[in-house]
């Protein structure tokens, strides 16, 4: 009756709600007959409400007789209302009690998931780049899945720490594969997970990373700003020793000396700390920050700066760390860099026969595990080789034979998330 009266008026369902006094809701369920209207007063007060002829009510058509009585049920409205207000505030303390009690994830799978990390990050420097930015997707897409459901706080605050710490990696992952605008887009999300994680180790590394892509970008410069703010949350140890030789490394780039040495000074300061606990670090391998890697630093230190000898001395130490150690900490990237920084200074102190044996072994390292920064590096060598000085040259000019038209990863075969 109901339906057929708002179309025959026009009128609303909120619209016949409040002339009735009835709720919109009860309404609702009367139109769609899982309610009916059983107490005599107020199928009054619904048809005064409406202007219903007297002759179209209930008890007062032709064909009724005097002793007809309307077909009403003998219930309590107020009953019917009161056990839906009891159902509905039922299954609200229900929704809520699923909200507060179970959790989409358990204690074992977050130690999975810290797990899998850790093999990437151990894998990273060592295996072809490809295969793992793909495992990487596929564990970040995991742990944004789970933070989309519930759990408990303090689970929500380890599946942030380990998303962040995800991102972090495919930041790092994306600028080896030449793509610094995506290396910019993890690196934002990965700061916006440490900070629902509220890690201050995670914001150190995130940090200090940032700064690495700028030291590679365009805005170097802009480097030193982001060192400065990472040097602030870096713990005593590796993450605060890596930050001071990022800034080592950035100011002799970009020509300020006196800054490099600074850095180069906190760096040692750096490495006679007590160190404290980094949660990051347990990941091992590219999110940890060894001798092998301080030496490889220190080496593209002095490089640019000019300062050959101890530019040798550390790279060479870094090579033979690498060579030496466990294979899963031999970080190919940095080893190549490191060979680069040896043909560099063999060129300039006049020794090119020790860069030809330096250069051998970029050259041999497979096109899949050369990352963009080597491509980087060597068209910097190329630019030395072209200087005045070494025109002539036969050595430096088969050099330069040798690296021409270098082929480093290709990011355009990486496998990219829908996310």
């Amino acid at each position: 009756m109901s339906r057929l009266l708002r179309q025959c008026t026009g009128l609303r369902q909120d619209d016949l709600a409040r002339r009735t006094g009835l709720s919109q809701g009860y309404l609702s369920q009367l139109e769609s007959g899982a309610r009916r209207l059983t107490r005599l007063d107020k199928t009054q007060a619904f048809l005064d409400a409406l202007n219903v002829p007297g002759e179209l009510r209930p008890g007062a058509l032709g064909s009724s007789t005097a002793g007809d009585k309307p077909e009403l049920e003998p219930c309590s409205d107020d009953t019917d209302e009161m056990r839906s207000l009891a159902a509905g505030a039922a299954q609200s303390s229900r929704a809520f009690a699923e909200f507060i009690s179970p959790s989409n994830v358990s204690t074992d799978e977050l130690e999975q998931f810290g797990f899998t990390l850790a093999r990437i990050a151990t894998d990273y420097v060592h295996a072809p780049l490809l295969p793992l930015f793909t495992d990487l997707i596929a564990v970040r897409d995991e742990l944004f899945d789970r933070l989309e459901g519930r759990q408990r706080p303090q689970q929500s605050r380890e599946l942030f720490m380990l998303a962040g710490t995800a991102c972090l990696l495919l930041a790092h992952a994306s600028q080896n594969l030449g793509e610094p605008t995506s290396a910019m887009t993890q690196i934002r999300t990965a700061r916006l997970c440490a900070e629902q994680a509220d890690h201050t180790g995670l914001r150190a590394w995130i940090a200090g990373t940032t700064a690495l892509l700028a030291e590679w970008s365009p805005q170097s410069r802009m480097a030193l700003k982001l060192t400065e703010r990472a040097a602030q949350l870096a713990p005593a140890g590796e993450s605060r020793i890596r930050i001071a030789a990022i800034e080592a490394r950035v100011a002799a780039r970009i020509g300020d000396r006196e800054l490099s040495l600074a850095a180069l000074d906190r760096m040692r300061r750096a490495r006679e700390e007590t160190p404290l606990h980094d949660e990051v670090e347990q990941f091992g391998g590219l999110l940890t920050f060894p001798l092998a890697k301080q030496d490889y630093y220190l080496g593209g230190t002095y490089t640019l700066l000019g300062r050959h000898e101890e530019a040798r001395q550390h790279a060479t130490a870094a090579i033979t760390a690498y060579r030496s150690g466990p294979m899963e900490e031999r970080s190919y990237g940095d080893e190549a860099l490191a060979h680069i920084d040896l043909i560099t200074t063999g060129i300039l102190q006049g020794d090119p026969d020790g860069a030809t044996t330096a250069l051998q072994h970029v050259l041999n390292l497979p096109p899949q595990m050369r990352i963009r920064q080597l491509g980087s590096a060597m068209d910097r060598l190329g630019g030395l080789m072209r200087r005045g000085d070494l025109k002539g040259n036969r050595t430096v000019g088969q050099l330069a034979d040798l690296i021409h038209d270098y082929e480093v990863i290709d990011g355009t075969l990486t496998l990219r998330s829908e996310r």
